[in-house]
């Protein structure tokens, strides 16, 4: 079976999937003394207490071993008006190529102008189908205002923009 075969397959079940909106993140890390980094949609919390979060990456990914091997990585959330980052790191090349990077803690090179940005200590790899989870314990943490890029439907989308802190009170009704 071909790639163009298997795709084919998926199709039908992707459709679905892309239905549930993601945010969109970058993940980096430091391997071999240079900079990995990569798109990802797949990433979510997991406890607060301790705070850990994961997400996913695909088994074939060339920058694997820079996460299965890494001790750290960040988490940037992507700000709405960042597409071109969400597409520089998820092609092929030198992602890193005349970016502009910010020294991090535990050598992770840290992006410009996110919504917010996680330094997390891997914690876990686990195997699952044709992706690896990777956990991770969350150092430090910061958050600036702004909307969020999204993915649905297999398209990047600018988040509506949130309103002001003090007008959210408490959760949607039927949200629990």
């Amino acid at each position: 079976m071909s790639a163009a075969d298997g795709d084919a397959r998926h199709r039908p079940l992707r459709e679905v999937l892309g239905r549930y909106a993601t945010g969109v993140a970058v993940v980096t890390t430091r391997h071999r003394g240079r900079p990995a980094g990569l798109t990802v949609n797949s990433f979510t919390s997991v406890s607060l207490d301790p705070p850990l979060v994961l997400w996913c990456l695909n088994r074939s990914s060339a920058s694997r071993a820079a996460f299965t091997l890494g001790t750290h990585f960040a988490v940037h959330v992507l700000a709405a008006d960042q597409r071109e980052l969400a597409v520089r790191f998820a092609g092929p090349g030198d992602r890193f190529e005349r970016l502009r990077q910010l020294p991090g803690p535990y050598g992770v090179p840290l992006l410009e102008g996110v919504v917010a940005t996680l330094v997390c200590r891997r914690e876990r790899v686990i195997t699952a189908g044709d992706h690896v989870i990777l956990t991770g314990t969350v150092l430090d943490h910061r958050s600036e205002p702004g909307p969020p890029l999204l993915f649905l439907d297999g398209r990047l989308r600018a988040a509506p923009a949130a309103p002001p802190r003090s007008a959210v009170s408490g959760a949607a009704p039927g949200v629990s």
